[in-house]
């Protein structure tokens, strides 16, 4: 399984970004997908995940209310939207796929910087 992430970028504070992570390859295999960040200095840290089959969605407690997971089967991508993004909301973000409950799967990190 290969990830594409994309969409981040450079936002103030208050504003709104939505990240896109396309999957390829054996993407049948794959149980849900996540998206989590490492800001510098800091260790990498869970977001949010989507179950494929059932589309249950879980965030951290940091992020509920503002960041919306959510995936297009179709186009075997899922997307996170960030509102209300804070310069604390700064990280590389990476989409990760799970195969048999293990984060097995990594795509390249997409940076977002929010500014304040």
């Amino acid at each position: 399984v290969q990830l594409q992430a994309s969409g981040g970028g450079l936002v103030q504070a208050g504003g709104s970004l939505r990240l896109s992570c396309a999957a390829s390859g054996r993407t049948n295999s794959v149980y849900a997908t996540g998206w989590f960040r490492q800001a510098p200095g800091k260790e990498r840290e869970f977001v949010a995940r989507i179950r494929w089959s059932s589309k249950i969605t879980y965030y951290t407690d940091s992020v509920k209310g503002r960041f919306t997971i959510s995936g297009d089967n179709a186009k075997n991508t899922v997307y996170l939207q960030m509102n209300s993004l804070k310069p604390e909301d700064t990280a590389i973000y990476y989409c990760a796929a799970n195969n048999a409950g293990s984060w097995e799967y990594w795509g390249q990190g997409t940076q977002v910087t929010v500014s304040s």
